[in-house]
């Protein structure tokens, strides 16, 4: 099951007011930048973030599933819990850097 147009939104409602939001669909999922830095991944209606040592006592109780095939494991994050989800994303963004640009090939 594809992530809805409808709970994309609402993820970013969630976490309104951390910086600039916006998303991007990639392979039928969503990435969702903040501040042009990829923070969450949403895949089949669910918001992953990447297991990362600056999370390990925020998300310890989190449960870690695999977002799509072959994907590395990540915890899964609770967008229902407003403030939660803001506080990972303030540990999250400093140490995010911003996507170089893909070269283009001749």
């Amino acid at each position: 099951m594809a992530t809805t147009i409808d709970f994309i939104e609402y993820v970013c409602d969630q976490i309104t007011g951390v910086g600039k939001i916006r998303y991007r669909k990639m392979f039928g999922e969503y990435m969702v930048y903040v501040n042009d830095k990829p923070i969450l991944l949403v895949c089949d209606n669910t918001v992953f973030v990447k297991i990362l040592p600056c999370l390990d006592e925020t998300m310890r109780e989190a449960d870690k599933e695999f977002p799509y095939d072959g994907a590395k494991e990540h915890y899964v994050l609770d967008i229902d819990n407003t403030e939660f989800s803001k506080k990972v994303i303030a540990i999250l963004e400093p140490v995010t850097p911003i996507p170089k640009p893909k070269k283009k090939g001749r």
